[in-house]
């Protein structure tokens, strides 16, 4: 028996759905992108590298298609057990995927790391795209011998480029990704964008206003819990967080002078959550000691991380 469209009586288009993973080393573009793609601010987004480390997922819907975008933490060249769970994660996001995006920082070409990925992606077996991102620094030369030589070194199936900022080239990007994902069933509701619960949501978006304000002094041994999340009758939210360092140094840092760094850090934090939310926000910082937290299994999987024993 054939779905029937109410209206018409025609057949309903059949759905299709799909996992596409964005793969790149850190800085091309890949949570601007996820943000471009979905309409929505989903995915955090900083100048400092290293910002995304779960598998956040951003849900479009285009035409009768869902693409569950995997936007997976930066490849890069590890040296410390965060760093090697970070690049354990990217990597198990793209073998997971039904496709995998590669984005290429058109500035930077193939660079060292770009190199490394180019080089370990022979082993990903799906789909892969090439998505030249940042296309407006670069002369059109260059862009078409950077694609040339991306498509020489690995079978891409189709090229993109792209400014993940501008937003140019993304509509097409994201009908070709419609056009790709397995047909299917759709894996979540059409109104949902991202599978990151608020409170996780919360803690990512104060954890990217302690990056832009003290990107300079403080180093990644940081993270932000959301300890509580409370709907008021007011419908306000009161929204309680704590940022942990690893040492008391660095706890003075976030705190600033008379607390004005924590303040600001907040102030910004509540401004976007109220933006997402849709309701009043009243956010309450508090900063503690944690020490070695980045040696601490549970940390890790409350990251979404899986804990490298070595």
């Amino acid at each position: 028996m054939t779905d029937e469209t109410p209206d018409t009586g025609a057949p309903a288009a059949a759905t299709r759905c799909g996992f596409v993973a964005l793969i790149g080393a850190p800085n091309v573009g890949k949570s601007t992108l996820v943000n471009a793609l979905v309409g929505s601010k989903v995915t955090i987004v900083s100048r400092k590298v290293q910002t995304t480390r779960a598998l956040i997922r951003g849900i479009v819907i285009e035409n009768n298609a869902q693409i569950i975008l995997v936007d997976t933490p930066g490849i890069f060249l590890p040296k410390r057990r965060l760093d090697r769970a970070m690049v354990s994660t990217a990597w198990s996001g793209a073998h997971d995927a039904d496709l995998v995006c590669v984005l290429l920082d058109a500035k930077s070409g193939i660079d060292e790391e770009a190199d490394a990925i180019l080089n370990k992606l022979a082993t990903v077996k799906h789909d892969k795209i090439l998505v030249l991102n940042k296309i407006d620094l670069v002369p059109r030369e260059k862009l078409l011998a950077l694609a040339k030589a991306a498509n020489d070194r690995l079978p891409f199936q189709q090229t993109f480029m792209i400014s993940a900022l501008s937003g140019d080239g993304v509509d097409d990007l994201r009908a070709t990704l419609a056009a790709m994902v397995p047909p299917g069933p759709f894996h979540y509701p059409e109104d949902q964008m991202s599978d990151a619960p608020l409170r996780h949501l919360a803690a990512e978006i104060t954890r990217e206003k302690i990056f832009r304000q003290l990107h300079q002094e403080l180093p990644y041994q940081s993270t932000v819990e959301t300890d509580s999340w409370t709907e008021r009758k007011d419908k306000s939210v009161r929204i309680e967080q704590t940022i942990f360092v690893e040492r008391e140094s660095q706890r003075k840092i976030v705190l600033g002078k008379g607390g004005a760094t924590i303040k600001s850090i907040g102030a910004d934090s509540r401004k976007e959550l109220t933006e997402i939310v849709g309701v009043p926000v009243h956010l309450f910082l508090f900063v503690k000691v944690r020490e070695n937290w980045s040696e601490d299994p549970d940390r890790y999987r409350e990251m979404g991380l899986d804990f490298p024993k070595e």
